[in-house]
């Protein structure tokens, strides 16, 4: 029978470079430029460092403040005396005095700052809200927008602290056949709200409502080719009700493909958000998008468009395999050697650098002497945005498989990722 077993992965080690006459000499690091900040980058800043940085909460009573205790149990008083609308949400009765209720009653003080009249009030529209809409249901509907499913707003993966992540891209409604046929009118849009709640619904359904657990998802969004002007209504729409009936359920916006027109978005988005979510977001201009997630987002989680591992076909056949990650910096060479490939093994490897523009190629290099080095994947030039490589080698003699990724006519430092997995030759009975 096969076998299959991943070896350990190594550590990527830069290579030596030759110049004309033959020296030996590690590649000179870039010369440092002038510092000016950009548009872009004071934009960021102003994003960023608008409030303090974002703290989630833990959920656990014991950890609440004396005045924060206090304003639980004066919500939990009021809720008790009154007649809602429904006494449960996301499948948690809030009466019920257990832990989950605390984490849903704690989410919407946290919304308001913990003032306990504000709280119940933002509590009994969101009630009233999930009655009229039909929120608890809405994810057994088929609202008919497959075309949108992975591509517009979707689920994919999780990040480093278990977060469910929930990308967002609006680039295909540049096309105004499209947008009209989304949007065209008020009908139109409230369908696409529904499907985008729909979206929703099911990142949150994969939360755990418990003190000390995953209580909240991460939101990616895109926002490269964004028609800023025609979807002013429909982000507007989305971002309040959003934040009025799902307090604290992001714990962090990842902003990514940012475009100069950023402010123009941010001071339209900004008179609908609280300061406690301006501090969640985090900004990535375009080119350094794979940096940005690989800090909230381990590459095997990333989706392939966005410099990482994960197809969304992956996520059907379990959790990813781990990869291994590295950096490769301005004017170096790296060669990953993968040792012990035994004769008749098939290797298989995934490899990614962020924003690629570099030199890729595989080599087999055989253990016994006198035997050629094996060309499995000729040097050629990756341009910056394409997919990751996947391959596979059978060998025929026992050795080690060569990748080498040349940034030597770049300065920029770029993160990369990679993984392999090695099927041992069959054995006869």
């Amino acid at each position: 029978m096969e076998s299959s077993s991943p070896l350990p992965l190594p550590n990527p080690k830069p290579t030596t470079q030759q110049n004309p006459q033959n020296e030996t000499h590690q590649a000179p690091p870039p010369s440092p430029k002038p510092f000016k900040k950009s548009f872009v980058t004071s934009l960021m800043e102003a994003a960023t460092l608008r409030s303090p940085s974002f703290r989630e909460d833990t959920y656990l009573v014991s950890h609440l403040k004396p005045s924060e205790k206090k304003a639980l149990k004066e919500l939990k008083e009021k809720l008790s005396n009154m007649s809602l609308d429904s006494d449960s949400m996301w499948g948690i009765q809030l009466l019920s005095g257990d832990e989950t209720a605390d984490v849903v009653l704690l989410k919407f003080l946290r919304a308001r700052d913990f003032r306990v009249s504000d709280s119940l009030t933002m509590l009994q529209k969101c009630l009233s809200w999930r009655k009229d809409f039909g929120a608890e249901t809405v994810m057994e509907e088929d609202l008919g927008f497959k075309e949108l499913e992975g591509v517009v707003a979707y689920m994919h993966g999780y990040d480093r602290e278990a977060h469910p992540v929930c990308y967002n891209a609006y680039g295909m409604f540049k096309e105004k056949e499209m947008y009209e046929r989304i949007f065209g009118d008020e009908e139109k849009l409230k369908k696409f709200l529904r499907w985008r709640v729909q979206v929703l619904e099911r990142g949150i359904n994969l939360l755990h409502f418990k003190p000390g657990g995953v209580n909240s998802i991460i939101q990616v969004t895109d926002l490269k080719d964004m028609p800023k002007r025609e979807l002013r209504v429909a982000s507007n729409q989305i971002l309040s009700l959003f934040q009025d009936n799902y307090p604290e359920m992001v714990a962090r916006k990842v902003f990514i493909n940012v475009p100069w027109y950023f402010s123009m978005l941010y001071s339209m988005f900004s008179p609908f958000l609280t300061q406690r979510t301006k501090s969640k977001f985090v900004i990535a201009r375009e080119g350094n998008v794979a940096e940005t997630l690989f800090k909230f987002i381990r590459p095997e989680n990333v989706p392939v468009q966005y410099g990482g591992l994960s197809r969304a076909e992956d996520l059907q056949t379990g959790p990813p395999k781990p990869a291994s990650e590295f950096t490769v910096k301005g004017g170096e060479k790296v060669n990953l050697e993968i040792d012990g490939i035994e004769g008749g093994a098939t290797i298989t490897w995934d490899i990614v650098v962020g924003s690629w523009d570099l030199d890729y190629g595989a080599e087999f290099v055989p253990s016994a002497e006198g035997s050629y080095t094996i060309a499995v994947e000729k040097t050629r030039r990756i341009a910056a945005g394409e997919e990751p490589v996947h391959n596979s080698y059978t060998s025929k003699e026992a050795g080690k498989m060569v990748l080498s990724i040349d940034n030597t006519t770049s300065r920029r430092r770029k993160v990369a990722a990679y993984r392999y997995f090695v099927r041992k030759p069959s054995s006869s009975a």
